[in-house]
C-alpha cells in the first residue's frame, strides 16, 4: 500500500477554493495561539499548528458554511476553535501514547517534556471555547463541547481496550467515532448550523463528518502497515510497536487459528516482541485478508459519506466534498 500520484488533488481543490477564509483563519490561530506571559505556549504550539498539516478540520467547517451560503465572519472563529481542539488533542495524545514522531518531525514532549505538552493543549482548549464564545451561538457551542467531551470519552475508552485482543469491530467503530470522528462530524455540522441552515442539512453534514471521520482513521490504521514514513508522518509499524489494536489486527485476530492468537497474545496482549515480529505480524494480516477487508470497510464508510451529501444543496462545494471522501481511500492502492 501507499500514495498515489494525485491523491491529493480533490484536498487542494477544496483548499483552493477556500484559501480566502483559510488565510483569515490562519491569521486568527496565530493571534489566539499567542500569550503574554507564557512564551513556551506559542512555541510548542506553533511547533504543531505551523507543521505542515493539512487543516481539514477546520476546512471542513469552511466548506460546510459555504455549502449553506454563509456571508458572516463567525465560520472563521468556529474553524480556529476546531484547529485548536484538534492540536490540543494531539499534544495531549502524544504523552498518553509516549510517542517521539508526529508529522515527520519530532513530538513536543520529546522536544520540551511531558508537562509543557499537556498544560499548552489544556490552554488550547481554554482559547477553542473563547473562540466559541465570540460567535455568540449557544448551539454551536453546544455542539463542539460534546464533541470536546466525546474525543476525551473514546481516548480513555481506548486506554481501558488497549492490549485486550478479545476487543471487538464495535469497540473500535465506538473509540474511533470518538477519538476521529466526533471532531469531523462537529466540524461540519457546526458549519451549517451557523449558517442557518435547514435542519435536514444540518443532520446530513454531520452524518457525513461522521462517515469521513471514520473511513479517515481505517485508513491511517492501514498506512500504518504498509504506507511510506514519509506519507504517514510516523514510522511504519508504529501501532504495532506501540501494542494498538486497530482494524486489520481485530480481524485477523477474529480469524486466527491457535498459533496466530497465541502470536497476537505474545506481542500485543503481553508486549513480548522480538527481531522479526513485525514482518510476522505483516505476513499474518496478509495472509488473513485483514488489510483488504479493512479497506474494504473504509470504502463502504466512504459511500456513507457520499450518500449523505445527497441531502445538501446543489454546489460545487458538494462535489469537491464528495471526492475529498472519494481521496480518504485513494491514499491506499
Amino acid at each position: 500500500m501507499g500514495m498515489k500520484e494525485n491523491v491529493s488533488k480533490p484536498l487542494d481543490r477544496l483548499s483552493s477554493e477556500l484559501a480566502g477564509d483559510m488565510a483569515a483563519v490562519n491569521t486568527l490561530i496565530r493571534e489566539r495561539m499567542a500569550s503574554r506571559h507564557a512564551p513556551r505556549i506559542p512555541e510548542v504550539t506553533a511547533h504543531l499548528v505551523e507543521a505542515g498539516g493539512k487543516r481539514l478540520r477546520p476546512m471542513l467547517v469552511l466548506a460546510a458554511a459555504r455549502l449553506c451560503g454563509y456571508q458572516g465572519d463567525s465560520h472563521l472563529l468556529l474553524a480556529a476553535a476546531v484547529e485548536f481542539i484538534h492540536t490540543a488533542t494531539l499534544l495531549h495524545d502524544d504523552v498518553v501514547d509516549e510517542s517521539e514522531q508526529r508529522r515527520g518531525r519530532p513530538t513536543a514532549n520529546l522536544l520540551w517534556d511531558n508537562k509543557s505538552s499537556v498544560l499548552v493543549g489544556d490552554y488550547l482548549f481554554a482559547r477553542s471555547f473563547q473562540l466559541m464564545a465570540d460567535t455568540g451561538s449557544m448551539q454551536v457551542m453546544r455542539i463542539l463541547a460534546n464533541a470536546s467531551a466525546t474525543i476525551a470519552e473514546g481516548e480513555v475508552l481506548q486506554l481501558t481496550a488497549a492490549q485486550d485482543i478479545t476487543t471487538t469491530e464495535d469497540i473500535y467503530t465506538q473509540i474511533v467515532r470518538g477519538k476521529t470522528a466526533a471532531l469531523f462530524s462537529a466540524a461540519t455540522e457546526a458549519g451549517t448550523v451557523v449558517a442557518g441552515a435547514d435542519p435536514a442539512v444540518q443532520q446530513a453534514l454531520f452524518d457525513y463528518g461522521d462517515a469521513l471521520g471514520i473511513a479517515f482513521q481505517i485508513v491511517d490504521d492501514l498506512l500504518d502497515y504498509g504506507g511510506a514514513t514519509t506519507t504517514i508522518g510516523k514510522n511504519v509499524g508504529d501501532d504495532f510497536r506501540e501494542r494498538k489494536l486497530t482494524l486489520p489486527v481485530i480481524k485477523a485476530i477474529a480469524a486466527a487459528d491457535a498459533d496466530e492468537r497465541a502470536f497476537w497474545e505474545r506481542t500485543i496482549g503481553k508486549g513480548q516482541q522480538a527481531e522479526g515480529d513485525l514482518e510476522t505480524a505483516l505476513e499474518i494480516l496478509h495472509r488473513r485478508g485483514a488489510l483488504d477487508a479493512a479497506r474494504a470497510d473504509a470504502l463502504a464508510w466512504v459511500e456513507r459519506a457520499k450518500q449523505a451529501l445527497t441531502a445538501a444543496p446543489d454546489h460545487l462545494i458538494r462535489d469537491l466534498l464528495g471526492d475529498l471522501a472519494e481521496f480518504v481511500v485513494a491514499r491506499v492502492a
